[in-house]
């Protein structure tokens, strides 16, 4: 049996225009230059940076943004009207622009959005497709927006009408969010069938039931070749795809899927806590790879346990992600974690000694009173150290 070579995914960063489009996320064109630079340098291969025909800021923002990056590719957004695909090159040029045409893919997108039938949006988007084309766009795209409540029959109209136009890449969206993994892969397959390589599929998904990641990889797994993302997952309503969520998955368990991505770990936490600084994010607790306690516990049976080898409890590596592991002192911590820390300050106690510190030092602490374990080592090695002489 031959084994097939693992393919590279690419990640398609919409930081900078599905990110922050979304309520309180709004960027000023400085802003959108600094974080699409930090974006790049984390080897990300498309970079969305915006809407050019929806304001003055968008336009500005992707001509600064186009004309800056070295490596990665500039996407933009366009409706299906020639209008706003002549702002988008105006904006970001042809070469090294990847424009996206937004297609209509479901009825009730058509009817309550856009009044429009589905033979008007399949001729529209074809003659936006080529138009782009003759604009000299180095990669015309075809959006189908809304697609995961689309009919079938009408979407693979519009995928082949798209690639018969001159469309080479197809970006797919959950837009509501509201498919499960095996609905949005057998999607996937479909489109993969209609839209056969060199063509290349994208997917976009929301957060709407938790459930970006899980819909985007199984969309990958299913044959698609690029995922759209946000860092930190920040997007409408309840978000979009995590890029940090993706390239993890990718990395521990890619090979067993055959699917892999260069984007450097490492590099996305800095790139987060600058994006939440422009932004005004709160810090989340529990939020995967990102948050505050993502790689903290306070749990007694936990730390005993990873005293001993963290692996027990940790199978995300936090120094992969730029991240440090914390064990935090709480009411919830137990005896283990003071015979670690005596024994690191060379004190030795009896079991009576070590049910008083118990009681001082972590049993009476507040239900919210959390430390870090050097902390409590400090006040340790002060109160409990014998005095010289």
């Amino acid at each position: 049996m031959t084994r097939k070579e693992p393919r590279r995914i690419e990640i398609f960063d919409t930081t900078l225009r599905d990110g922050e489009q979304a309520p309180a996320n709004a960027m000023s064109s400085q802003d959108k230059l600094d974080l699409a630079l930090r974006i790049e340098a984390l080897g990300v291969d498309i970079i969305e940076a915006g809407f050019p025909a929806s304001s003055s800021n968008d336009f500005d923002a992707t001509q600064a943004v186009s004309a800056a990056l070295s490596r990665a590719r500039v996407a933009t957004l366009s409706r299906a009207r020639r209008d706003d695909v002549e702002t988008a090159v105006q904006a970001a040029g042809g070469r090294n622009h990847v424009l996206q045409i937004m297609g209509t893919g479901s009825d009730i997108h058509l009817e309550h959005k856009l009044g429009i039938t589905r033979q008007q949006a399949i001729e529209d988007a074809v003659d936006a497709a080529r138009f782009a084309a003759s604009l000299g766009v180095e990669t015309v795209a075809v959006g189908i927006e809304d697609a995961t409540r689309g009919d079938l029959g009408y979407l693979q109209q519009l995928t082949e009408r798209a690639v018969e136009a001159g469309a080479r890449y197809i970006p797919v969206a959950d837009t509501s969010g509201c498919a499960s993994p095996a609905e949005f892969g057998d999607l996937i397959t479909r489109i993969r069938s209609w839209a056969p390589a060199p063509v290349r599929i994208g997917v976009h998904c929301h957060n709407d039931f938790g459930v970006a990641t899980a819909n985007a990889i199984a969309g990958l797994e299913a044959g698609a070749d690029d995922v759209q993302v946000t860092v930190g997952g920040i997007g409408e309503r309840a978000g979009n795809t995590a890029m940090e969520e993706v390239c993890a998955f990718l990395a521990y368990k890619g090979e067993r899927i055959g699917l892999y991505s260069t984007a450097d770990l490492a590099g996305i936490y800095s790139v987060y806590n600058r994006l939440r600084e422009i932004i005004r994010l709160e810090e989340p607790r529990n939020k995967a790879i990102f948050g505050k306690y993502a790689f903290g516990t306070a749990a007694g049976i936990h730390q005993a346990g990873m005293l001993r080898n963290p692996a027990t409890y940790e199978y995300v590596e936090p120094a992969r992600f730029g991240r440090e592991r914390s064990l935090l002192i709480s009411r919830h911590s137990g005896r283990a974690v003071l015979r670690h820390l005596l024994g690191e300050l060379g004190l030795e106690i009896d079991k009576t000694e070590l049910d008083e510190i118990y009681r001082r030092y972590i049993f009476e602490r507040a239900e919210s009173d959390c430390e870090d374990i050097s902390v409590l080592r400090e006040r340790l090695a002060a109160d409990l150290a014998p005095v010289p002489g």
